[in-house]
């Protein structure tokens, strides 16, 4: 198939695709002529990078798990990433709460000055 059934398959632009090529995720891409041609295996893999790219993942974290040249990607290394990522949400998930709570707190204070007033 060529870049723009790819880009159909998978809601990636043709320029997106072309910058994943460019940075070595998919891998070796045929040609035929001028022309890139992509296989179903194209299409996962620009899926995954989406995916990642959805979960707040990097381009630059992707790239070393995708092994370049290479059918599968680093799974182990995904899943380390992965998990920190989840890491790193979790630490995020405590700051909002206590944002949360000094901002409950600022409420109560607004209120008993309204109340005053």
């Amino acid at each position: 198939m060529y870049i723009g059934e790819l880009a159909k398959s998978t809601g990636a632009s043709p320029k997106a695709i072309r910058l994943y090529e460019s940075m070595g995720l998919l891998g070796k891409v045929l040609r035929s002529g001028a022309y890139r041609v992509y296989s179903e295996r194209h299409v996962a893999q620009v899926r995954l990078i989406k995916q990642a790219q959805t979960m707040g993942f990097k381009l630059a974290d992707v790239v070393p798990a995708m092994r370049a040249g290479s059918v599968e990607p680093d799974w182990a290394l995904l899943m380390q990433q992965v998990e920190h990522k989840r890491s790193e949400i979790a630490l995020e998930i405590v700051r909002l709460k206590q944002l949360d709570q000094q901002l409950c707190q600022i409420n109560v204070e607004i209120r008993v000055c309204a109340e005053l007033a």
